[in-house]
Parts: C-alpha cells; sequence; structure tokens
C-alpha cells in the first residue's frame, strides 16, 4: 500500500497545546518548569506543591484532580502529564472507568431536574477532557472497554446537554477514523516486511548480482535519496503513540488479570520504527558489499556519504545514525582497499557529529539546532526534526529507572511525571511535521522492501570482494559458507 494512503485517513491533533508547557530541549534541565497554577500552601489536601508547582500527590487525588466539575478544568499539562505518566500505576481503562464514576457520581443528588442542570453545566468540560485524551492518546481506545465507556458516558451527557452529545459523536468519529489509519498501516508495515522477508536466489550470491537492482541504479541523487528516507522516517514517527514511550517500561500488575490491555506490550509501532533503523542499516551494508568490482564499492561508499550529509542537512538524524550504523559495521570497515578509493573528508565530521562520547554531547548540540530551528521556522522543511531514536528512548528510560515513581508516603512522585511528560510532548510537536518533499513512489518501494543481506551473508560477501586477511577470517569464511550451504537444502 501507499505510504500516501496511511496520511490521507489520519486526523491529527493540532500542534498540543501543552508542548509550550514544557522545556523547549529535553536535554536542558535547569528551567523553571511546569508551573502550575495552584494556592502557594505546600500541601493541597493529598497534594503537595513546591513553588507553585505540583510536585506530589496520592493518586486517589491525582485522579480527583483530573476531573472536571462546573468551576473547575484541569491544566492541560497536568491532563497530557497524568493520562501519559498513570499507566505506570494502573492501565488506562482502569483510569477511565474511575474517571467516569467520579463524573457521574458529582451529577448525582435523588432530583432528576436538579441532576439534569449540573449535568448540562458541566457536560462541555467532560467532553474537552474525553477529547483530550481520545486526540493525544487514541491507541488506549483499541480496548472495547474503553469504547464501551465513551458510549455509556455519551448516553449520560445526552440526558442534560444535546450538544454535548453531539460533540461527543463528533469526536467518537474522528476517534474511529484515526484507529482505522492505525489498522491499515500495522497492515501495510506487515505486507512490507513480509515483500523484504523473501529472499531471492540472486541475492544469495554476489556472482549473480547482476539480476538485482541496486540504489544507484534506482538514484544517483543523494539529496532526493535523504529526501525519500525522510518521508519514510515521518510516517512511521506520525504512528507512534506518545504513551508507548512509558509502555515500553510499563509493569503489569500481577493483580490485573484483563487481556486486553496488556495482551501486547503496546508497544508495536514504536517496535517497527526501531526495526526500520536496522533494516536502513542492513541495507547500507548490502549495498556496499554486494558489487563485485571494487570501484562499484567505493561509489557505494561515497554515494551513501553524501545520503547522510544531507539527511543531517535536513534534521533527519535517525536515517543519518543508521547510514553511519551501516557503513561501521565489520563487513563494511575491513573493506579497506575499497575505502582507501574514497576521501573520507565528509564521513569522519558526520562520525564526529554522532560519536557517542560524553553522551552524545556532539549530537545534543545539534539536536538543540535543529530544534531551535524549526521553532523558528518559516517552512515545513525548516521545521524537520527526527531524533536518533534510540538514544531518545534510552534518555526516557534512564530517567524512568533513576527515579522512584513513589515517594516513601505512598504519593505519586508527580516532579519525575513531569519530567517524563517534558521529553515525550518534544516528541509529539516533532511527530507531526508534514513532509514537504515530492515522494517517489519507485524509491520508497526500493527502500522499504528490497531484500537485505542477514549479518552471515554480509561477512561472506566483504570476504568475496577481499580475502580474509588472516587464520581467523579465513576459518570465519570456512565456517559461513558450510552455514548458509546447509540452510540453502533445509
Amino acid at each position: 500500500k501507499d505510504m500516501r494512503q496511511w496520511h490521507s485517513q489520519v486526523n491529527m491533533p493540532p500542534t498540543t497545546p501543552y508542548a509550550g508547557k514544557f522545556s523547549p530541549s529535553p536535554y536542558n534541565n535547569n528551567d523553571n518548569l511546569h508551573k502550575y497554577h495552584q494556592p502557594m500552601e505546600a500541601s493541597y489536601g493529598d497534594m503537595c506543591y513546591h513553588d507553585n508547582s505540583l510536585v506530589s500527590g496520592s493518586l486517589e487525588a491525582l485522579i480527583q484532580h483530573l476531573v472536571p466539575t462546573v468551576d473547575y478544568y484541569p491544566d492541560r499539562s497536568y491532563v497530557f502529564t497524568f493520562l501519559l505518566s498513570s499507566r505506570l500505576f494502573l492501565n488506562p481503562y482502569e483510569l477511565m472507568s474511575r474517571v467516569c464514576h467520579l463524573c457521574v457520581e458529582q451529577h448525582r443528588s435523588g432530583d432528576l431536574l436538579l441532576d439534569k442542570i449540573r449535568i448540562r453545566d458541566v457536560a462541555p468540560k467532560i467532553v474537552q477532557l474525553l477529547t483530550e485524551w481520545t486526540e493525544t492518546f487514541p491507541y488506549d481506545f483499541r480496548d472495547e472497554r474503553m469504547m464501551r465507556c465513551l458510549k455509556e458516558m455519551s448516553h449520560h451527557l445526552a440526558r442534560g446537554d444535546e450538544y454535548s452529545w453531539r460533540a461527543m459523536q463528533q469526536m467518537t468519529q474522528r476517534l474511529i477514523r484515526r484507529l482505522a489509519a492505525l489498522g491499515q498501516y500495522e497492515e501495510a508495515i506487515a505486507t512490507l516486511n513480509a515483500s523484504a522477508a523473501e529472499r531471492p536466489a540472486a541475492l544469495k550470491t554476489k556472482q549473480h548480482n547482476g539480476q538485482r537492482s541496486d540504489v544507484l541504479s534506482i538514484s544517483d541523487d543523494a539529496f532526493i535519496l535523504a529526501q525519500q528516507l525522510t518521508h519514510i522516517e515521518l510516517d512511521r514517527l506520525s504512528f507512534i503513540g506518545p504513551e508507548e514511550f512509558i509502555q515500553a517500561f510499563g509493569v503489569k500488575d500481577p493483580l490485573d488479570n484483563h487481556k486486553s490491555f496488556f495482551r501486547k506490550r503496546k508497544t508495536t509501532n514504536l517496535e517497527a520504527y526501531v526495526a526500520w533503523f536496522n533494516r536502513l542499516s542492513y541495507l547500507v551494508a548490502t549495498e556496499i558489499c554486494m558489487p563485485v568490482k571494487k570501484k562499484h564499492r567505493a561509489r557505494a561508499l561515497e554515494f551513501f556519504i553524501d545520503v547522510a550529509r544531507e539527511c543531517f542537512n535536513i534534521g533527519n538524524f535517525n536515517s543519518l545514525m543508521a547510514i553511519i550504523t551501516g557503513m561501521n559495521m565489520s563487513p563494511v570497515s575491513r573493506l579497506k582497499k575499497t575505502w582507501s578509493k574514497v576521501n573520507t573528508d565528509k564521513f569522519d565530521i558526520l562520525e564526529h557529529q554522532m560519536d557517542p562520547s560524553s553522551n552524545f554531547s556532539n549530537y545534543r548540540t545539534a539536536l538543540r539546532g535543529a530544534t531551535q530551528r524549526s521553532i523558528t521556522a518559516h517552512s515545513n522543511q525548516e521545521k524537520i526534526v527526527i531524533p536518533f531514536f534510540s538514544l531518545l528512548i534510552k534518555d526516557i528510560y534512564f530517567l524512568n529507572e533513576g527515579c522512584a515513581s513513589r515517594l516513601s508516603n505512598g504519593h505519586v512522585n508527580f516532579e519525575k511525571l513531569w519530567d517524563l511528560a517534558k521529553q515525550v510532548s518534544e516528541f509529539l510537536v516533532w511527530r507531526q511535521v508534514t513532509c514537504p518533499f515530492e515522494r517517489d513512489r519507485k524509491i520508497l518501494q526500493y527502500l522499504v522492501t528490497t531484500p537485505v543481506f542477514t549479518e552471515d551473508e554480509l561477512h561472506l560477501a566483504s570476504y568475496e570482494s577481499e580475502g580474509p586477511e588472516n587464520h581467523m577470517e579465513k576459518d570465519s569464511r570456512r565456517s559461513l559458507r558450510s552455514s548458509l550451504l546447509h540452510r540453502e537444502h533445509r
């Protein structure tokens, strides 16, 4: 399926209004963050504040704080932060059922007329809360119990306010369209992966590689290829739910017997995106190791160096790092005769930018620059920021692991939740940029479906390009030949 179809059916929510509540960079932790407008006292019921910022609270008080009343609506940064991180403590259905119960109970007086008036007064705020939930965390509603709660809430609001009931219907339709688009995307990814997994005989040996196209026969323009890689990155980023970052390390409550939420770890799209990074690295290594002639291998090397540089200029750091990773794989790095034909100055500069030392300090500086450019952008191209994704996941993981979720008094550590939300909210802004470049379907198809070498096949192709240099490599080649031959005959 054409990736274009996925986007045409998605109604993405506008730029998250709470994004501005957090630091513009996930790597500056010195800002005066998450100001929260509450009374100045240090304790407010079961919730504690410091310098007017919420720092902790009991889980029950935090849930109560999410529920709107006639004269109260929670701060939108609070709504996002709690909906995002509450899944560390309870699953979304449990939170949804508690919220709906509290909404209903606060209207119940025993007087039908009074109940109707109360519902009418608060209904628009309840709709607003549920709209923020469905638009920012739509995947929570793949659970049929969540959809049932929405339906029940809609019936409840219909008793007092027809306008709000209609708004609920429209919200539900938008949600259904979003979930349908997600289903189509996941089907398309599965189809692409199945297509890429087919391994024609032409791939298995270098001698027959004339039967296989190479990337330079599809496109010899590094800028165009970098643009198409950016299309794939933004397409796949747009389907990652912000909650997947939290659910990647969320722990299942052993008391929870419901299978539907935890049946999968609910990180499918995040995992598919990491798999894309790995595929691109192996594709780069395959394209370099495949050619029989040294000059063709050198040309492929030079081409990918240029593509990597264009990715850097665009702000596509994920493709940049995948390309560098592919070029640093041992089957490629050992091709000394091939590398000797290449001017590596540009590659050295790129490697320096993505150098992992000092916790990737060079990359983080470049990311801050790209983020600043996107904030003041006059065009969609200047808005593009595609982070090195594995490092983003690692940062969020260590933020979660390095700080307790609960304090010694049993309170939820809300300072930690603010910090998690700050990092994830920036991702939401990056995720929703529309790719400004023209699509080239032939290049896109090639990038996502052409078969690539396995690690063993890469090593063997490398040895066939430039023979073993020592006894260890000779033994390795002999073992690989035997192993691959055995696999073919099974």
